[in-house]
């Protein structure tokens, strides 16, 4: 952590307990702890949600369920979020994380392929994260797109994926070749408007139309 990001996290909302101790359980337990939201972007997350006031939330990526906690933390009343994960050895993890917070009876979460997921799942959304395989951020977006109501909002992280995407790309690297895909994607679409956040890896911001 640089000398500025430090002074951010000293001024900004604290995480609450759980997500702390979250945090501290990953990094013991989880063997890639640093996909896990974290501090700043949990903030950052919970902020956007606050703001727009989403009903529903679609998240493609549960992982932890660190970033899942943060946006139920910015529901309205009433708000649910719906997370789905592909790893089922995540699930005893994410579940526990879930059924010790107050927020629980906000969060619907399902286990298996978004793209078989996603068509049993009835109704719009008014915000999506998506937070899944680099692989297949252009196939979420295209299956999540018509699920999502006019005004409202798709975030998108990793989409600077540690700097990579400036990088010589390499044929086997798919994860870095599906941000490239995607970002060139978006760029394109003229049913949104968009924009990066240079957050930790990238999160992109779309509007829709």
């Amino acid at each position: 952590m640089n000398a500025e990001e430090s002074y951010i996290l000293n001024h900004i909302d604290e995480e609450n307990d759980q997500l702390a101790e979250l945090y501290r359980k990953a990094n013991i337990r989880l063997l890639r702890p640093r996909m896990l939201a974290g501090h700043l972007q949990g903030r950052i997350l919970k902020m956007l949600a606050r703001i727009h006031r989403p009903q529903r939330i679609l998240e493609i990526g549960t992982y932890t369920g660190y970033a899942t906690l943060c946006l139920a933390e910015g529901l309205p009343e009433g708000g649910e979020i719906h997370t789905v994960e592909i790893d089922d050895e995540m699930e005893d993890f994410s579940r526990e994380t879930f059924e010790q917070s107050p927020l629980k009876d906000k969060i619907r979460l399902y286990i298996g392929d978004v793209m078989d997921v996603l068509p049993r799942i009835d109704g719009l959304f008014d915000m999506v994260y998506i937070d899944g395989d680099k692989r297949d951020y252009c196939d979420y977006y295209d299956l999540a797109f018509d699920r999502v109501r006019s005004g409202g909002i798709i975030l998108a992280d990793n989409t600077l994926w540690n700097g990579k995407v400036l990088e010589p790309l390499h044929s086997n690297d798919k994860q870095t070749l599906g941000i490239v895909r995607f970002n060139e994607m978006i760029k394109q679409d003229k049913r949104i408007e968009k924009i990066i956040l240079p957050l930790r890896d990238g999160l992109t911001v779309i509007y829709k139309l």
